[in-house]
Order: structure tokens, then C-alpha cells, then sequence
């Protein structure tokens, strides 16, 4: 009975504590996942508010609200295309690990740019814009080239797999139509023996051979045969003894032999 006991409790206290575990991953999913809707509505907030000092404001401000915004743009897209390939291309963890040295290059001119925008002294800014211009442009670019580098990597990959893809079509597509090699082989069976004797013989002839005349007489038939291509004839065997004049035919129209008479 204590044995049952036990175990009921220890079962109850299993239990208590899964459900407490799952709460608490409940809870921290649904935290990161408000989290990450902030951060998105903030982002895309900072996002809108930039283009509009881009395009609404000039001198100073607009400038600086421009290389902000080209530097947010970059690096997202290059974040965005070398966490998708990752996942299916191992080889780019290498290129993510330079992004992320990147990133930290990026995050702190996105940072100086946006205290320079609170900066009430414009002339000092005006003086800094040619050298957070080229800062600028060096992190963008080699974004740039790490996003359009993995980008070009998957077109590959994919034009691989499509000619591979491709090939195996077009075997499997030949041993379902079969018939059609079966049907060939026929017709090319005919056509050689088509051109088999006769054409022998027609090559023979235009390379200059001359054939023998056929001669007169049962004896020669085969060698007339012969000269056209056609199967040779096999004589009939000769009798052995002489054939019996009784048993020669006559027909009306053959005559007799008339004797010579004497004076």
C-alpha cells in the first residue's frame, strides 16, 4: 500500500514539474515571439520615418538619413539570403561568419549616423559626409558581394541539378518508348538484305567487272542466274543408262525425218 502510495506521488510530481516546464516554454515562446513583432513594427517605423527625411529634407539630414537607409537595406537583404541558404548550403556558414564580423562594422555607422542626425552642429557634420560616405559604401559593397556570391552559388546548384534532372528524363523517357528501337531494328534488317546480292552485284558492275556472257544450252543456266543476282540453279543429274526411244513422246505437230531416196 506505501509502495502505491509512492508511486502516485512521485507520478504527481512528474507531472506538476512537466507542466511547469511546458509553461515556462510557452511563455518564453510567446515572449520572443512579441519581441520579434516590436522589433519588426520598430524597424519598419525607423524604415518609413528615413525615407521620408530622404526624400522630404534636404542638406545634412537627408543625407545622412539616405546612407542610413542604404546601409539598413543592404544588410538585411545579405542577412536574409545567407540565413536561407545556409539552411540547405553548409558550405556558407563561412560567409555567415564574415557577415557577422560585417554586421558589427554596420551596426556602428548606423549608430554614429544616428547621433550625427540629433547633432545640432551642421557644419561639423557637412565636414564628416564625404568620409561616412566612403564608410558607407565599403560595408555596403561587401555586403553586396557576399549576397550576390551565395545567390549566384543556388542559381548553380540549380542549373546543376536541372541538367542532371534533365538527363535522367531523357533515359527514362527512351526506355518507356521501347517499341520504337524494337520497330528499327526490323527496318534495318531490310534494308540490308535489300542491298545484300543485288547491290553486290551493282557495286561489282560500276568497279569495272565484266561478268561472263552466258552461253547457250541447259548447262549454262546457273551462270545466267548467277549474273543477275538471283540463286544458282542446280543441275538436274544425268541418266545412267540411255533413254528408250518407245517411250519418247510424240505430239502432232512434230514430224518424222523423210528418208533419203536413191536414184
Amino acid at each position: 500500500m506505501e509502495a502505491a502510495i509512492t508511486i502516485l506521488a512521485l507520478l504527481f510530481v512528474a507531472f506538476i514539474a512537466l507542466g511547469v516546464y511546458a509553461t515556462v516554454k510557452a511563455v518564453g515562446a510567446a515572449k520572443r515571439g512579441v519581441d520579434r513583432t516590436i522589433t519588426q513594427a520598430r524597424r519598419t517605423v525607423e524604415d518609413t520615418t528615413l525615407r521620408a527625411k530622404s526624400f522630404g529634407q534636404t542638406g545634412v539630414a537627408g543625407e545622412l538619413a539616405q546612407l542610413r537607409l542604404a546601409l539598413r537595406t543592404s544588410m538585411r537583404a545579405t542577412q536574409d539570403a545567407l540565413y536561407a541558404g545556409v539552411a540547405e548550403d553548409s558550405s556558407l556558414a563561412e560567409s555567415v561568419g564574415l557577415f557577422h564580423r560585417l554586421s558589427a562594422h554596420g551596426l556602428e555607422l548606423d549608430d554614429e549616423l544616428k547621433r550625427l542626425e540629433r547633432e545640432p552642429d551642421r557644419a561639423t557634420v557637412a565636414a564628416l559626409l564625404p568620409q561616412l560616405k566612403e564608410r558607407t559604401q565599403r560595408i555596403t559593397h561587401s555586403a553586396d558581394s557576399l549576397r550576390w556570391a551565395a545567390r549566384d552559388r543556388a542559381r548553380q546548384f540549380a542549373d546543376d541539378d536541372l541538367d542532371a534532372l534533365n538527363a535522367q528524363i531523357d533515359i527514362e523517357a527512351g526506355a518507356l518508348r521501347h517499341w520504337t528501337v524494337e520497330e528499327q531494328r526490323p527496318q534495318q534488317a531490310s534494308g540490308a538484305a535489300s542491298q545484300g546480292p543485288g547491290a553486290g552485284a551493282g557495286r561489282a558492275h560500276d568497279a569495272g567487272v565484266d561478268w561472263p556472257e552466258p552461253t547457250a544450252g541447259a548447262g549454262n543456266s546457273s551462270t545466267a542466274d548467277e549474273s543477275w543476282g538471283g540463286p544458282a540453279r542446280e543441275e538436274a543429274p544425268q541418266a545412267i543408262t540411255a533413254p528408250d526411244p518407245h517411250l519418247r513422246t510424240r505430239y502432232p505437230w512434230q514430224k518424222a525425218a523423210r528418208p533419203e531416196t536413191t536414184n
